[in-house]
């Protein structure tokens, strides 16, 4: 294994995980909601009364940032090392796995660990145990270096 040091971005790194902390943490202290994405999303599909304008602003924001961001610096070329059916399968799996969690790796991961919360500590390291097993069985076990060259 290797690290590809001339993608290594230290600096825009720390200023997305500062920028996602600050944003987590305002919506929690300003609005008392946590800044889980499946918790937005789910929302949006059963909306409460005044529920509504915050869930909409969030995904706005959320597609609206890297439309912003690509008026200022060209995108990225997508690579993506996956069929059509690898894509959907792995989406369903996601989908079950956010809700067998009750939430996703956004809720738990950066809200509920600030939060200290036990449920979400177990989440996050079944999350990140599972993401470690899977690369491992799928590239030491079964030799698979995915549909690249």
């Amino acid at each position: 294994m290797s690290i590809a040091w001339n993608a290594f971005t230290p600096w825009s790194a720390l200023a997305g995980g500062v920028l996602i902390g600050t944003a987590a943490a305002m919506l929690v202290l300003l609005n008392g909601r946590i800044a889980g994405i499946s918790g937005v999303l789910g929302g949006l599909w059963r909306p409460a009364p005044g529920e509504v304008g915050w869930r909409l602003a969030f995904v706005l924001g959320l597609v609206g940032a890297p439309l912003v961001h690509g008026l200022f610096k060209a995108w990225p070329a997508p690579a993506i090392d996956a069929g059509m059916a690898e894509l959907v399968v792995a989406g369903l799996l996601v989908g079950v796995g956010t809700r067998y969690a009750a939430g996703c790796t956004s809720g738990h991961g950066v809200c509920g660990l600030s939060r200290r919360s036990p449920r979400s500590l177990v989440a996050t390291l079944a999350f990140m145990g599972m993401g470690f097993a899977t690369v491992f069985v799928l590239r030491h076990v079964l030799a698979w270096q995915g549909l690249a060259p």
